[in-house]
């Protein structure tokens, strides 16, 4: 049976351009298409998976940081967990901060299936308890955020002191499909993506870019002390 497509992620690219992006990377195995198919099952609310190609990609920062110990914010049915696990290798290990019983039991399924649940340590409770109940001192090497919009720079403050110097922090939807820059959109969480773009933007502890994957991606890097 041929599966079915991909339905694109980003509010900028074409069907067609995002059919090619995809077919001119890595293909996709198994259990990563299962996944997606099994998340569009559950109706719209499957727009909070992130795109296959910011699947790569973390997976690829993970691996090319070296990083063993990571953090999620916001799991949903667990593809980004299941990129971001490989990309620590046998020894790492993530940390997964969820509030949903129902999907993350989708993504421990994914998970076993690719061998890598044992990695993966999910906490189903409030993303701001699990953060505040880490050690404080800065060794996380690698973080990703993806949850609700107004928490993003709650969750923010509770990472980057955690960040070892040199450590990585991606955070998904700061384009929010455009509406940052529509005058009209006055929504809570398209003010909360605003704030959060605007906070990060002027934090001395880190460097920043915005890019224009999906919708879009922020990669901040954390400066080493010397430098803040």
């Amino acid at each position: 049976m041929t599966p079915k497509p991909l339905a694109p992620k980003s509010f900028q690219l074409s069907p067609e351009i995002h059919g090619y992006l995809l077919a001119h990377g890595s293909p996709l195995d198994d259990v990563q298409r299962d996944l997606i198919q099994r998340t569009a099952a559950l109706g719209p609310i499957a727009r909070m998976q992130i795109a296959p190609e910011q699947g790569a990609l973390l997976e690829m920062l993970v691996r090319l940081a070296g990083a063993r110990r990571a953090v999620e914010v916001g799991t949903f049915t667990g593809y980004s967990a299941l990129c971001i696990a490989r990309g620590l290798g046998a020894e790492g290990r993530l940390l997964c901060c969820d509030v949903n019983q129902e999907w993350t039991d989708i993504a421990r399924q994914a998970w076993a299936r690719a061998l890598v649940d044992d990695r993966i340590d999910l906490r189903i409770a409030p993303a701001a308890e699990t953060l505040a109940a880490l050690p404080q001192e800065p060794s996380i090497d690698f973080a990703f955020v993806d949850a609700d919009k107004e928490g993003y720079v709650g969750y923010y403050e509770a990472l980057v002191p955690r960040l070892r110097p040199g450590g990585l922090l991606a955070v998904d939807n700061v384009l929010w499909a455009g509406r940052v820059v529509d005058p009209a959109a006055d929504d809570a969480d398209t003010a909360a993506i605003r704030a959060f773009n605007d906070h990060l933007v002027t934090d001395p502890r880190v460097t920043a870019v915005m890019l224009p994957i999906a919708d879009g991606l922020t990669l901040a890097q954390k400066r080493p002390a010397t430098a803040a």
